[in-house]
């Protein structure tokens, strides 16, 4: 991508183009092209304020329309504190923060301005600040909170101004804490708490205790919040994960279950349960109930992320799992196809990917290959392509080139899930194909079959039953091949798998990982250092 700075300082020499021949309108869109590229640089912001001395404040020429790029928004906030109407602005700039968090958008004068804080009306302020911490993350990634703190700055001085307001407090709490100030955190709540006792207070103060580790401070006033709204469940919610994220897994599931009790169908406490039942004793089965409810419920209050965070970083649940494996065949499968067409190799790039939250979502990303037919897709798994020309592409060549190709022919096993969905799954081409593709070999076309087959058991119930039987013969099948390893973990993300199928395939499992560890690394142990640069981790 061009350098943002090159970028800002050829739309400003368009901008003062237009704006000295009159054409304000032109002028308005390089400006605020201007500042999507160079939120705080000087110059555009002195372009901006002739261009309103020119054209009458020059709002209208940057209107608020439904979609509208986020930098004809900044520019419609600075305009407006530049108008004298800073409250009216600020909105806007916090939008364009929650929109991309990382850039600073906020970070001009205006905002940090002592004058800002004292002249708005606390209660405004304080639902702006908490529309913002609804977009930033809890807590906000550290990447980006530099260009979050002029917002802090602002309520710093607005407390100073209103120390009297406890929203305003309990919002500043909420911010500081996101944003890497815990100490504040809780300063702003137990002073928010103090004036005006409530279950929000609570809440507030429960959360800034927690992010400063004091626990029993934070169960303790989460507890208080229960009392003043017994059928709140959220907050049960958050008691049992924080007993759960500090050792106390008993009591974690006690809250957890004093939820349910009031409402088996409240989303937090169902998603709360099922992750910390399968903590407890790790059984699958709370994962795909878990899997099944988020399917039936499809219009939870929010998005929980329980079910990712249980599969992550576990083969064939989140990622595929590297390791050596025979070259593919050519002429493997039902047919023999030919090479596959620049279209298809298209449309396994955009959606093929090493990673994934979990088999449901794997499954619905790969809905991008419904519109390619069964023979390219086979030709996909016969032929796979070449990584493509990307970040995660280029990062996967240079690094584990043999993970490519059976990330691509795992996804081009996922698109054929998506063939005939009407047709029942006892009868089904896509149970067809993919079960002739699992049962001919051992190799890895035939772990990317199996793991589309175990996929089709987390997303189909009607699949349970024949995927488990096929996953248990191909376990004893492999028990001496290369893939061995590799069909055991597919065996233990199989839901309604049989205990003792079970007990085996971790068993082998654990027979080939104590086999690796006393030996020279493994194969498939070199991807550790890519898959946590892929997933956004840092790397040692």
């Amino acid at each position: 991508m061009e350098d943002p700075r090159r970028s800002a300082d050829r739309d400003l020499e368009q901008a003062r183009a237009a704006l000295e021949r009159g054409e304000m309108h032109h002028a308005a869109d390089h400006l605020a092209g201007a500042i999507a590229h160079a939120p705080t640089l000087p110059e555009t912001h002195e372009l901006l304020s002739r261009l309103a001395a020119r054209a009458d404040g020059a709002l209208e020429l940057f209107p608020l329309e439904q979609h509208a790029f986020v930098g004809t928004v900044v520019a419609r906030a600075h305009l407006l504190a530049a108008a004298g109407r800073p409250e009216d602005g600020l909105p806007l700039l916090v939008a364009a923060s929650g929109h991309t968090p990382g850039v600073d958008w906020a970070g001009v004068p205006w905002v940090s301005d002592p004058a800002l804080g004292a002249r708005m009306e606390p209660g405004l302020l304080a639902q702006i600040v908490m529309q913002l911490c609804t977009t930033i993350g809890d807590p906000a990634p550290e990447a980006g909170r530099e260009s979050l703190l002029p917002y802090l700055t602002l309520v710093r001085h607005a407390v100073t101004a209103h120390p009297e307001q406890a929203m305003l407090l309990g919002a500043g709490s909420a911010l500081a804490r996101r944003l890497g100030e815990p100490a504040l955190a809780v300063e702003w709540a137990v002073r928010g708490a103090r004036l005006r006792p409530s279950k929000l207070a609570e809440i507030w103060l429960g959360y800034a205790y927690r992010s400063a580790d004091r626990i029993p401070e934070s169960l303790a006033a989460l507890r208080r919040a229960v009392m003043y709204d017994p059928e709140d469940l959220s907050v049960y919610a958050d008691i049992a994960g924080t007993l759960a994220d500090h050792g106390r897994l008993d009591d974690a599931l006690a809250w957890a279950d004093r939820a349910l009790a009031k409402d088996p169908e409240f989303d937090c406490a169902v998603h709360t349960a099922h992750r910390l039942r399968y903590r407890a004793d790790g059984d699958l089965s709370h994962l795909v109930r878990l899997a099944d409810f988020q399917r039936d419920h499809p219009d939870d209050t929010h998005e929980h992320a329980d079910l990712a965070d249980c599969c992550a970083d576990q083969p064939w649940l989140s990622r595929v799992p590297s390791g050596p494996g025979p070259a593919a065949d050519p002429a493997r499968g039902p047919g023999d196809p030919a090479q596959p067409t620049p279209a298809a190799v298209q449309r396994l790039h955009r959606v093929a990917h090493p990673l994934w939250p979990h088999p449901p979502a794997a499954y619905d990303a790969a809905l991008g290959l419904v519109l390619v037919e069964p023979a390219e897709l086979l030709a996909l798994i016969a032929h796979p392509p070449a990584a493509p020309d990307n970040e995660v592409g280029r990062a996967l060549a240079a690094h584990d080139p043999a993970l490519w190709t059976r990330c691509a022919q795992a996804w081009a096993c996922l698109g054929l899930l998506h063939q005939r969905t009407d047709e029942p799954w006892a009868a089904s081409l896509r149970r067809r194909l993919l079960t002739g593709l699992a049962t001919a070999g051992t190799d890895q076309i035939a772990e990317a079959a199996l793991f589309a087959l175990v996929t089709a058991a987390w997303v189909d119930p009607s699949a349970r039953a024949d995927v488990a039987a096929l996953v248990t013969r191909r376990l004893a099948e492999t028990a001496a091949h290369p893939i061995a390893w590799s069909v055991a973990q597919l065996a233990l993300a199989t839901p309604e798998l049989a205990p003792e199928v079970r007990l085996r395939a971790a068993e082998v499992v654990r027979a080939e990982e104590d086999h690796s560890a006393a030996g020279p690394p493994r194969p498939r142990r070199r991807g550790d250092r890519l898959r946590r640069w892929l997933s956004g981790r840092p790397t040692r």
